[in-house]
């Protein structure tokens, strides 16, 4: 039998896996798993993120993407050096979750933005698509179960606060 991936690709290092075995002609045969079955949060709750929190966590990826750009890429093609690694996939897939909800990562930040057209271009750009076409689609999932709604939200509800 050969090598079996089970995979959620809504989740960032499954599809960091799913592009590094693609890419390197790694033969495998992908069990498609749904860590979440349909939950996200705070959609999961049907609530808004409340404003203080929205601000502090885009002030915490700006600090985070700043930190990346300065201590990382610095003035090198990749995150490890010259040539791309799975660090690089790990980091674009991270960020491809706040692209997903519409946050615009790397509009104000050229270095970011060519990284990330250098990491696409060495992937590939219908393979990049195909890794990220899940959480790029994210609105689009059923809602979760009311059952496990309600026994999570006091979870979910510590979480957003």
């Amino acid at each position: 039998m050969g090598l079996e991936l089970y995979l959620d690709l809504l989740s960032q290092p499954s599809r960091a896996v799913y592009i590094f075995a693609k890419k390197n002609g790694i033969p495998f045969e992908l069990r498609s798993v749904e860590l979440l079955k349909g939950m996200m949060f705070p959609v999961f709750l049907g609530e808004q993120v409340p404003p203080e929190t929205l601000a502090s966590t885009l002030a915490e990826l700006d600090r985070c993407l700043q930190l990346l750009e300065d201590k990382f890429l610095k003035d090198q093609d990749f995150v490890a050096g010259p040539h791309i690694s799975v660090a690089d996939l790990v980091a674009i897939t991270e960020l491809m979750h706040p692209v997903s909800a519409g946050c615009q990562v790397f509009r104000s930040r050229p270095k970011l933005a060519a990284w990330r057209q250098r990491v696409e271009a060495e992937v590939g750009k219908d393979l990049f698509q195909e890794a990220h076409a899940a959480v790029m689609k994210v609105e689009d999932l059923p809602p979760a179960d009311p059952a496990i709604k309600e026994k999570l939200k006091p979870s979910v509800q510590c979480l957003l606060q």
